[in-house]
């Protein structure tokens, strides 16, 4: 299980004449916090690179109203380039998490950039397959794993050392051992695709055994090793 994009976001890859060019393409633009940004289903077919602030990637469930998060997405992240590519309804929804600036690029003129440019192409083809492959490993951890391992197992990714997402601070000090995830239950249960009532047993279960320490939107990982075994299915 992963939410954080590829090692490398899209914009970081390009060179220095390869992103001027790609964003003259387009037209900055500005979103509030929980604005969305793309919309599961639309037809639209303009990409966006974000250049400052954090979204949310979900699609909709089999249990309806849930939605499950796929991945966060940051600075310098492509953004709808499979509508963009095949002209197909938007696979998911993009969701500001704050204030969020991006580079808006209409479809056709990505596209034509793409055919002169086979680098940037390969680009876009090595993080669609990753966000695929990622997206994949979502889905099937979704359908196998108990609540508890998925709960782990993002726990574990969110809180580990120089994270790249917005969500994990370190706190050290005598009232705190670990790195905090800043993130309340019902998010919490969005990124795993469990409900609220489930995770909130699990996190009963991760304080009973001293694993994790929860407050007022956050959880405070106190023994990370504990929780990558738990994450890897090792449940005492």
């Amino acid at each position: 299980m992963g939410l954080l994009g590829d090692e490398l976001a899209f914009a970081r890859a390009l060179t220095a004449q390869e992103n001027e060019s790609v964003m003259a393409l387009g037209i900055r633009k500005r979103y509030a916090a929980d604005a969305h940004l793309l919309a599961e289903g639309d037809r639209s077919s303009h990409v966006l690179i974000v250049l400052r602030g954090w979204a949310t990637v979900s699609v909709s469930t089999d249990r309806g109203a849930t939605r499950l998060i796929l991945g966060l997405r940051g600075p310098g992240e492509l953004l709808g380039e499979m509508a963009a590519l095949d002209s197909h309804p938007r696979s998911a929804t993009v969701r500001a998490l704050g204030p969020v600036e991006a580079q808006l690029i209409p479809g056709d003129a990505f596209r034509r950039f793409l055919a002169l440019h086979p680098r940037v192409s390969g680009l876009v083809i090595r993080q669609l397959t990753f966000r695929l492959r990622s997206a994949d490993q979502e889905r099937s951890a979704l359908a196998s794993l108990t609540v508890l391992q998925r709960l782990a197992s993002r726990l574990a990714e969110l809180s580990r050392p120089d994270p790249a997402g917005p969500y994990a601070t370190s706190r050290p000090g005598p009232l705190h051992t670990g790195t905090v995830v800043h993130l309340a239950q019902d998010e919490l249960a969005a990124t795993v695709g469990a409900t609220r009532e489930a995770v909130a047993k699990a996190l009963r279960l991760l304080r009973a055994q001293h694993i994790v320490r929860t407050g007022n939107r956050m959880v405070e990982v106190l023994d990370p090793t504990l929780l990558a075994l738990l994450a890897d299915g090792h449940q005492g």
